[in-house]
């Protein structure tokens, strides 16, 4: 059997910026050790797997793989394989594809615009996590090499998930965010024990007009030492803003753009959308562009 491969960087247009996500478009008949072993052979933070749909209530199924293990959502991959998908169909631009993933069934949002597709994700349910008691919180800043003075204030070290949960860790300065050097062995023992896989440090300290956040995401807990551009961090980010009094909805909408990947020279940017009522936020989506960089056909 051949199968349709394709490399897409997402949350750019620019070749070789962003995430880099493999995406295999006609993935019927594959084994789940056989997906394993592509996403291994691939070696981007995660690969795509488009499947037929198990029912009436969505379009398309997705699974996502690291190189080392299944993992339930991922936003790179799924605007990576929705941008695949759409320039394959041909599909028209304001089309809205229900997408079953291991975090449910997410509404995907085809956009054309600038004379190509772009993609928005509504994520999972918004869940806030407990925060990491004080010893967590110190073999965390041992890890990244941090104080306590370099945390920003009103930013609790908390664990929050759109689909796929991710630590949240604010900071006051970019300088210090583009020279983090993390123990990746310290990290991985340390997801083990708080049952969290991803890192995601950012900070607002930010000199780019339009531009609110940058970031870094570690996840060596599942072959992932850094993450380029991760929607999924962007997604509960946005949720943990609102939830924590940083920003506030207005009209039942904050919006904001992230940057992240400058010091793994792959800058990209996410799209966040998060809406709400009062102070509490109900849904988050995250939107971006990609870029497909090489395609192929394996056989398997």
């Amino acid at each position: 059997m051949n199968y349709r491969l394709y490399q897409v960087d997402a949350f750019t247009r620019q070749p070789f910026c962003g995430n880099p996500a493999g995406v295999v478009s006609n993935a019927e008949g594959l084994t789940t050790a056989q997906m394993q072993a592509i996403a291994r052979e691939m070696n981007c933070s995660e690969t795509a797997f488009l499947l037929p749909s198990q029912g009436p209530d969505h379009e398309v199924f997705i699974r996502y793989f690291t190189p080392v293990t299944e993992v339930p959502v991922c936003g790179h991959a799924t605007i990576a394989a929705h941008y695949v998908r759409a320039r394959e169909l041909g599909l028209p631009a304001h089309r809205c594809v229900p997408t079953l993933t291991g975090a449910g069934i997410l509404p995907i949002e085809i956009e054309w615009e600038h004379d190509d597709y772009s993609i928005a994700m509504t994520q999972g349910t918004v869940e806030f996590g407990p925060l990491l008691q004080e010893e967590e919180q110190d073999a965390l800043l041992h890890a990244l090499h941090l104080s306590r003075e370099m945390l920003l204030e009103q930013c609790p070290i908390q664990v929050v998930s759109t689909g796929h949960a991710k630590v949240l860790i604010g900071i006051r300065s970019k300088q210090v965010l583009n020279h983090l050097t993390p123990d990746m062995k310290t990290l991985q023992r340390l997801s083990s024990r708080i049952g969290c896989n991803g890192y995601f440090v950012f900070t607002l300290d930010s000199d780019v007009p339009g531009v609110l956040t940058w970031s870094r995401m570690f996840a060596p807990a599942i072959g992932i030492p850094e993450d380029p551009v991760t929607g999924n961090a962007h997604g509960p980010l946005g949720a943990y803003l609102v939830h924590h009094q940083l920003f506030s909805l207005q009209n039942g909408l904050f919006s904001f753009v992230g940057r992240q990947g400058e010091a793994m020279q792959r800058t990209g940017q996410v799209e966040v959308m998060v809406h709400g009522h009062e102070a509490k936020p109900e849904r988050v989506q995250i939107g971006g562009q990609a870029v497909t960089v090489f395609q192929t056909e394996i056989m398997v």
